[in-house]
């Protein structure tokens, strides 16, 4: 055997491993899996993310025989059940974002966006027109840019007006002939509904272009309101954070694209279709951009989310939009007053605050989250947005309950008067957490990507 291994892999010494019980050695690897940090563990308002609890019966419903089984490469009157589910969950994504058809292939978030600019262009060169620029608001979704760039398009962004919402004024003056769309974050990044989308989407189809909507933050809209009836064109959903299927550590994710009637024939290739009472998939589409992803998508991410949906029906998605956007404004108007909230009297699902009182006294919004990993909780999203000075992005979604936020907010208000009183005990923080605080800067711009046996 032991010609069959590099030489330098050999040990030149038996290793010193410890004569234990099994006890022991079972202790010892359950305190390990306990440090991961999960949803399922304490709560975790990592804004943007829609970090909510995952139903059990949804990993159930993955589980069943039925779908582990099947296999892609199976002849599709064999699949019938899966091609079923994933029909019925392209109508029920129909029936809540106002879009006419769906495509369930793009993996995430993010392959979603790109999904959406290839869709773009393949309209703008099925028209004939040569259109180069995206423009961007600075309150969208920071993936935006790169997915625009991905596609070989001129990124311009334009600044929000004073109430941190999409300067209609600025935005008519830099959408023009060449600006093939505006890719828009509805609520935004500041967690604030966009109340002008109507003029916004007035603007982009008179100059001729088209309207690109990033849903990562629809759980605010459930039931509530459909970005389709307010004139988007395309549309993403993460099933890994709407329609709670795992992240954060627990995917893949899910970033299924919805489109408008005159932009259908775009979508990627195959499309599920009802043919004489069968589920087939159809390829005939010679204005499709072509697949995007192997297969049909993460299937299992997609069994979760029509599990969920099932599970809640209309009622229970609209209570669940209505929670979200309640258990934010709870947050935020217990934080107010000890942290500086920058734009607007109310929030949708999420709100930013910003440290910047805070940071004249010496401690961060980084060394805030540092803090509240030794209370147990999963650090917000800091530093975004950029609009903000010393950002903190809280979202605690619907699944939270009074109590979980009430703990939150008292970690929240003794840090705030811990700074006031002992701004120096923010050094050297997290001390309750296995890992300390590394150098951030070296590790990206010294990254160890391959490991040194010795």
């Amino acid at each position: 055997m032991t010609q069959l291994l590099p030489q330098n892999l050999l040990r030149e010494n038996p290793a010193r491993l410890p004569e234990v019980a099994e006890i022991d050695v079972v202790r010892h690897f359950t305190r390990l899996s306990q440090l991961n940090y999960c949803v399922d563990t304490n709560f975790y308002p990592l804004g943007s993310c829609t970090m909510k609890y995952n139903p059990k019966v949804n990993e159930d419903a993955t589980r069943l025989d039925g779908f582990t089984k099947v296999h892609p490469y199976q002849p599709v009157e064999q699949c019938q059940g899966v091609l079923e589910l994933l029909y019925h969950l392209e109508q029920m994504l129909k029936d809540i974002s106002g879009m006419c058809a769906f495509t369930l292939q793009p993996a995430a978030g993010a392959h979603g966006e790109l999904t959406g600019m290839l869709i773009i262009r393949a309209f703008m060169d099925n028209k004939g027109e040569k259109r180069n620029t995206i423009v961007i608001p600075d309150s969208a979704h920071g993936t935006n840019p790169a997915s625009a760039a991905l596609c070989g398009y001129a990124v311009e962004s334009i600044k929000s007006n004073a109430g941190g919402l999409v300067d209609t004024e600025k935005l008519k003056a830099s959408f023009t002939r060449d600006t093939a769309a505006i890719m828009i974050t509805n609520p935004n990044t500041l967690g604030l509904f966009e109340k002008d989308i109507l003029e916004i989407c007035k603007i982009a189809h008179d100059a001729g272009g088209l309207v690109y909507c990033d849903g990562a933050n629809m759980n605010a809209l459930l039931g509530i309101a459909r970005p389709g009836d307010m004139g988007v064109d395309i549309l993403h959903l993460n099933l890994h954070k709407t329609f709670s299927t795992p992240h954060g550590g627990g995917g893949p994710g899910a970033g299924p694209i919805g489109v408008t009637d005159e932009l259908k024939r775009f979508l990627p290739a195959p499309r599920i279709e009802i043919e004489q009472g069968k589920y087939t998939l159809q390829y005939n589409y010679p204005d499709s951009i072509g697949r995007v992803r192997a297969f049909y998508g993460h299937v299992g991410m997609m069994i979760r989310a029509y599990t969920y949906l099932l599970s809640l029906g209309k009622e229970g998605v609209q209570r669940a939009g209505e929670f979200a956007v309640l258990n934010a404004n709870y947050l935020r108007h217990k934080l107010k007053g000890h942290y500086d909230i920058p734009y607007g009297t109310t929030c949708m699902h999420e709100f930013v605050i910003s440290a910047k009182k805070q940071k004249k006294m010496g401690v961060s919004a980084l060394d805030i989250a540092k803090k509240l990993l030794d209370y147990g909780y999963h650090a917000p999203t800091i530093y975004f947005p950029l609009i903000v000075e010393e950002a903190l992005m809280i979202e605690p979604t619907e699944t939270e309950s009074r109590e979980t936020l009430d703990a939150f907010v008292a970690a929240m208000l003794q840090i705030a008067a811990d700074v006031e009183q002992r701004p120096e005990s923010f050094r050297g923080l997290p001390q309750a957490t296995p890992i300390g605080r590394p150098d951030e800067v070296k590790a990206a711009r010294e990254p160890k990507l391959k490991w040194e046996f010795k």
